[in-house]
């Protein structure tokens, strides 16, 4: 419109400037406001509590994060035709406008006084609600279907997520004392692949642990393990020669060369027992290197989480390689 009144001359190039400040000024105000929301009703437990952690930058990163998402991912749907945006704006603030005005208004009735304002604020909610049928009904083939698909969906995800939260407090809560009784050392199943550094280490911390340790071996290979061959040179007589309870090697045959499911079943046959599960993990120095292995340490401590086996305690102990 610019172009056509005035050319493309300076003036034109100004107006543009100006256009484009203000809305940037008007972006930062939804990437401003819209983590404060979120971390508003993170606090009471209708969002994931993320939402209310400030990141190092002193802002709510999660917040911020979800909105830069949801604005790419929209211009995306629409092609990047803001036009077809502007219908959305336009139902989020008058719905906006709508449930503050009736904010209002349940709080002038709260208080009990100022009729007049109580009226102003009502007529306003009036004319604004009016006005958000006018264009849901308007643009609904459009994009205003859109909102009253996300709000209700929206609202859902919320009270779902307060449910959890309180479910989650109602079964950690506590108000006993320390039990002191029943404190017997865990059974410890230690999986080792083969014999270096790494086994060295998660065994000698299981010792520390427990007396009763057993390392665990999947046997997939038709020959004999290096494991088995020099156990007892390795192991036992160095565990002898200290007076301590030397580690049992147990061998278990894997003709499928399945991994994670002998050794799940061995721990789940095992006695009614507390049991510790050391899982020795390889640390890599640098984070690209991950992709050179495989993340077995990874996968095991998850598998042994989600069996819901409340016998188990999950231990990590890494081995940090060196630059």
């Amino acid at each position: 419109l610019v172009g056509a009144v005035i050319g493309k001359g300076f003036i034109y190039f100004i107006t543009l400037g100006a256009v484009i400040s203000v809305l940037c000024l008007s972006a930062n105000t939804g990437f401003a406001d819209f983590p404060r929301l979120c971390r508003v009703m993170a606090t009471e437990d209708y969002l994931p509590h993320a939402f209310a952690e400030r990141g190092r930058r002193l802002v709510f990163t999660a917040g911020a994060m979800t909105v830069a998402v949801s604005a790419g991912a929209l211009l995306i749907v629409f092609s990047g035709v803001t036009d077809r945006l502007i219908p959305l704006f336009a139902v989020g603030a008058f719905l906006a406008f709508t449930l503050s005005q009736l904010g209002m208004v349940v709080h002038w009735q709260h208080i009990g006084k100022k009729p007049v304002a109580l009226m102003i604020n009502l007529l306003f909610a009036i004319g604004t609600a009016a006005a958000l049928v006018v264009m849901l009904a308007s643009k609904f083939t459009e994009s205003t279907w859109i909102t009253l698909l996300l709000i209700p969906s929206a609202v859902l995800i919320f009270t779902g997520v307060k449910r959890h939260y309180e479910s989650v407090a109602t079964q950690i809560a506590s108000s006993q004392p320390l039990e002191v009784s029943d404190l017997e050392p865990p059974l410890v199943i230690v999986p080792i692949k083969n014999w270096d550094s790494i086994a060295r280490k998660a065994l000698r911390f299981a010792m520390k642990l427990s007396p009763n340790v057993h390392a665990v071996h999947v046997q997939a290979g038709e020959s004999p393990s290096d494991l088995e061959v020099n156990w007892d040179a390795r192991v036992v007589q160095p565990a002898l020669a200290a007076q301590k309870v030397a580690p049992k090697l147990i061998e278990l045959p894997s003709p499928y060369r399945s991994l994670f499911g002998p050794l799940l079943g061995y721990i789940g046959g095992l006695e009614n027992r507390q049991i510790a599960v050391i899982v020795p993990e390889l640390v890599e120095h640098r984070p690209f290197h991950y992709w050179l292995h495989n993340q077995r340490a990874t996968l095991l401590k998850a598998a042994l989480l989600f069996r819901n086996d409340r016998r188990i305690v999950v231990v990590n102990v890494p081995w940090y390689l060196e630059d």
